[in-house]
């Protein structure tokens, strides 16, 4: 006999199949809020929120509202061109870099656009002068929108 309510048909626990396009392990992206037209980035899955080089960091109140201006050299190993980006702060966090030291970053909201394809990010702000790559993409950016190819580089390139 079945209790009320319950049904006698289990629930499936099967979803279905999300395709997801791929990605390379390395990408170029734009990010037209800040007015920067092409940055390569490294696909991390290893870390939570995606970093952007930045430096000359200075917060300011505009508004009653928290902003930081600062500059990014978009392109790798490379000081010119420098592009001064100003941003609303939605957060300050502690962040664990790859060697385990902990940071207090400024975190901003900005639009990215992958291929075809753009949505809001968190980027971190970070001096990443001595990396090889000048932001770092991650895990949450891209959670349910690219699966990660790390055979492959540049995958998402407009048709």
């Amino acid at each position: 006999m079945t209790k009320p309510g319950l049904s006698k048909k289990k629930p499936s626990l099967k979803r279905k199949p999300v395709f997801l396009q791929a990605m390379g392990w390395r990408e170029w992206v734009s990010l037209p809020g800040l007015d920067i037209d092409k940055i390569k980035v490294k696909v991390d899955t290893g870390a939570r929120t995606s970093a952007l080089h930045a430096h000359r960091i200075s917060k300011f109140t505009k508004d009653n509202a928290t902003y930081v201006r600062f500059f990014v050299h978009p392109n790798q190993r490379k000081k010119k061109p420098e592009i001064e980006c100003t941003a609303l702060v939605v957060d300050e966090r502690d962040i664990k870099n790859s060697g385990g030291k902990v940071t207090q970053r400024y975190v901003v909201r900005t639009i990215i656009t992958v291929g075809d394809e753009s949505w809001p990010i968190e980027l971190t702000l970070t001096n990443r002068d001595e990396m090889g790559f000048r932001m770092l993409l991650g895990r949450q950016a891209i959670r349910r929108r690219f699966v990660v190819d790390a055979g492959r580089s540049y995958a998402t390139r407009k048709k």
